[in-house]
Order: C-alpha cells, then sequence, then structure tokens
C-alpha cells in the first residue's frame, strides 16, 4: 500500500512518501479499514517533530482520525460488518499504525458508522476534534443548560465544534477568533458574543458580557497566556478545562483563589494507557455525534483538501496558517 511515513524526528522534509506493507491479520477485536479520507490534525506534526515523546517504533505512519470502508473483522468484532462505512479516531502508539496510508488496522471499540449525511472527507475531518469538544464539555465540566461558556479559538478544529455542542447543551456561547471572516463563522455557528482578541481586551470583555460575575466554564484550546487568562475569566467555583500542557511558570493563585476547578482534556489518553472501557466511551461519542451530524444538528468545516502525496504541504499548512476549520487529505 502507499504511506506517508519517518524514519526520524525532525522538520517537514524527514515525511516520505513510498510503499508500506498493508496490514495482513487482524486482531480478534481489530477492523481493517480501507481508508478514503485522513484528517490532520496538529499532533500529527508534534509526533514528526519529536516522536521520542509518544509510544511508538520508527518508522512511524503519522495520523489519528480517518474514514473509510470495512475490509476485514476480527473474530470477536460483532458490531460492524464488510463494507460498513465507519470513521475513527486511533493515534499509532503501542505498535498501531496511524491513518496516511490506505490501509489501517483499528480496534472496534474506537470505530463508528459514518453519518450518511457526510462525505467521507468531512467525516474524517471530524473524530479527534468531536472526541476532545465532548469531552471537555460534557465528562470535564458537566456542562448544563442556561450556563455561560467561554470557548477560545472557536473558528479552528476543536473551537468550532466546541461552539456547536455547547449550544447543543443550552449553554450561551462566548468565543474568541482573530478576524471578522472567523468572527462571521463563529456567529454561523452559534456563538452569542464573539471577541477579537487581536482588537479587543478578552477579560474585560468576557466580564462585561457577564455582568462581571464570570463565566461558568472556560475551554483553553491555545495554552500558555490564554490559559493563564482564563482564571480571570471564570466565577467563583466555576470551570477551566485546557487541551494543552500548563506552563512550568503558570501562576495558579487566581485560581486558587476562586475555588476554580481544573481539567485537563487528552484524548489520546485511552489508547496511550490502553483503557478499554474509555476506548468504547470514545466509539459512544462518535456514535452520538453520526445521530447529530444525520439530523442536521451539527456540522464540519473543511479548510482544504490535500492527496496523499501532499502530507507535507499540508502540515506546513496547518503550522503557518492557522486555518478556519479543518484540513484533510483525500486518499
Amino acid at each position: 500500500m502507499k504511506a506517508v511515513f519517518f524514519e526520524k524526528g525532525g522538520d517537514i522534509d524527514v515525511l516520505q512518501y513510498g510503499d508500506s506493507p498493508i496490514p495482513e491479520h487482524c486482531g480478534a477485536n481489530q477492523v481493517l479499514v480501507r481508508i478514503k479520507a485522513v484528517g490532520i490534525n496538529p499532533i500529527d506534526c508534534k509526533l514528526r517533530l519529536a516522536p521520542e515523546r509518544f509510544p511508538v517504533s520508527l518508522p512511524v505512519i503519522p495520523g489519528c482520525d480517518g474514514a473509510g470502508i470495512v475490509e476485514s473483522l476480527g473474530e470477536q468484532v460483532q458490531n460492524f460488518k464488510l463494507g460498513d462505512e465507519v470513521y475513527f479516531s486511533q493515534p499509532g502508539f503501542n505498535n498501531r499504525q496511524g491513518t496516511y496510508a490506505e490501509y489501517v488496522l483499528v480496534d472496534a471499540d474506537l470505530l463508528a458508522i459514518k453519518p450518511q449525511s457526510l462525505s467521507f472527507e468531512q467525516a474524517a475531518a471530524a473524530p479527534l476534534v468531536l472526541i476532545t469538544a465532548w469531552e471537555a464539555l460534557h465528562d470535564r465540566t458537566s456542562i448544563t443548560r442556561g450556563q455561560n461558556v467561554l470557548i477560545h479559538a472557536g473558528a479552528g478544529g476543536v473551537g468550532h465544534v466546541a461552539i456547536q455542542l455547547a449550544k447543543l447543551a443550552g449553554a450561551n456561547v462566548i468565543t474568541t477568533v482573530s478576524s471578522d471572516e472567523k468572527a462571521k463563522f463563529a456567529k454561523q455557528l452559534g456563538a452569542d458574543q464573539v471577541i477579537n482578541y487581536k482588537t479587543q481586551d478578552v477579560i474585560a470583555a468576557v466580564l462585561q458580557w457577564t455582568g462581571g460575575v464570570g463565566v461558568d466554564i472556560a475551554f483553553d484550546t491555545v495554552g500558555a497566556a490564554v490559559l493563564q487568562d482564563c482564571f480571570k475569566c471564570v466565577r467563583f467555583y466555576g470551570d477551566v478545562v485546557t487541551i494543552l500542557q500548563p506552563a512550568a511558570d503558570m501562576d495558579w493563585r487566581e485560581a486558587r483563589l476562586r475555588n476554580i476547578r481544573f481539567s485537563h482534556e487528552l484524548m489520546l489518553t485511552p489508547v496511550i494507557l490502553e483503557l478499554e472501557e474509555a476506548k468504547r466511551h470514545q466509539g459512544n461519542i462518535l456514535q452520538q455525534c453520526t445521530t447529530l451530524f444525520d439530523e442536521k444538528k451539527l456540522m464540519i468545516e473543511i479548510a482544504q483538501s490535500f492527496g496523499l502525496t501532499e502530507a507535507a504541504v499540508a502540515q506546513t499548512f496547518l503550522e503557518q496558517q492557522h486555518p478556519l476549520g479543518k484540513l484533510i487529505i483525500t486518499i
């Protein structure tokens, strides 16, 4: 099969396109998927830059998100059949393979039937950001109707899905963006208030919107100073959840004073630590989102599409442009 891989970590030029063996044997709980499209995520670039930080062995085929067709099944797989159209997010950790390839073996627990209303390209763009936003809002913070929620980078991959999930939960959403184009997009997604962080004071805007109280939940998808400022945007006894590693010099005094509950969200954990129940939970999240897509209650935005031979171009675009929505590779 054709695949993109790298034999050492480093800059974009370490990515190679060539032949790789097709996985020959399904484990008892695995499914062989013929990939039709791949979603591109920041973790793909991080893995390329520093593979030693992750449980992988060289050469590495990167990629977590994929959508495709079931080609064969392990003997214990009961929920899928040959020819099913599926989507999933599975990092290539612990002797697994990533999705920048024509075929991949996937843990059946991580799979869900692809929404009929979505193309393979749209479906491939969705899993990692859906699971991340869902776990952050529903599992880490238990979002409820009527709450005020701050979502940073609302036009980005995770952010634009988080806005929609928060609105579906009945919350009021304020979000940050960097341009008028992204502000318009966030409004179309349902955001009640949009802050251009390049021209506005985010903390002041949030406090004004909430009558000086602060939001119930702040969801950080940026890190560093943005995460630090979240503590001043959240009400007493509120929630802050981040998908980034806090800085070593993070000042926690404001969070402690306000009794803020702080949570990490890393959707890679179930595969890194081989947590079977958590993997099933992620598959269930995708299945619930399949229904939301097909009921036209949820959408995924694709910024640009690339071919498999253009994987290096795609990763460079992601790192430099911070696009509105998601990037995908079509196989």
